[in-house]
């Protein structure tokens, strides 16, 4: 499946939907780099898209980046609320206690 939608990436196409497979992806495979990557450009298209914060969140998690990852699910947090996006707004606000009880 990565290689049909990179292979679309590299004729031209690129929306939010694109990026985010290609993040989730990648974060199945653990390659946490490529996730980020991809997910911080779904972001980009569409920051009210809650789903690709939680797992731009993730990634920087997995990367050891736990500034980025804070600041991803603070962002995923507010996109969530703002769609009455109860259940990733949960489970966001439970990836940032975690990440504090690690801090």
């Amino acid at each position: 499946m990565l290689e049909s939608l990179e292979n679309m990436l590299a004729k031209g196409v690129d929306n939010s939907l694109l990026r985010f497979g290609l993040g989730k992806g990648y974060l199945d495979l653990k390659d946490n780099a490529k996730a980020a990557a991809h997910l911080q450009k779904c972001v980009e298209f569409d920051p009210k898209y809650s789903a690709p914060w939680k797992l731009l969140g993730k990634a920087h998690a997995a990367l050891g980046d736990k500034d980025a990852a804070r600041q991803a699910w603070e962002q995923g947090i507010a996109a969530a609320q703002a769609h009455g996006d109860k259940q990733a707004e949960k489970e966001m606000t439970v990836f940032l206690k975690k990440l504090d009880r690690l801090a």
